[in-house]
């Protein structure tokens, strides 16, 4: 007895309506924005936080390296104003 040959079974499909163009572009763009904010959580749990002493510290070093620069601008332009009062005399 020879084995006929069967004919492939259609694979069902489900019968769901396709997204349209505009659906697939919202789905997109809504799942970037949360692989963003995914991406962010995790990055926020790997960060080592410093304690209140090394933030204090790190606060005054800001604090008094933005003041040494303010005085260094200070100094440079009234230096340059003297200086091109004297050019323009």
């Amino acid at each position: 007895m020879a084995i006929k040959d069967k004919k492939p079974v259609k694979e069902l499909k489900p019968s769901i309506a396709k997204p349209t163009k505009k659906r697939k572009s919202l789905f997109k763009i809504l799942s970037t924005v949360g692989d963003y904010f995914k991406g962010a959580w995790v990055e926020l749990r790997q960060v080592r936080w410093p304690d209140r002493k090394a933030t204090w510290s790190l606060t005054l070093a800001v604090i008094l390296f933005s003041a040494f620069f303010l005085g260094l601008i200070v100094l440079l332009d009234a230096g340059f104003e003297e200086l091109f009062k004297l050019v323009l005399k």
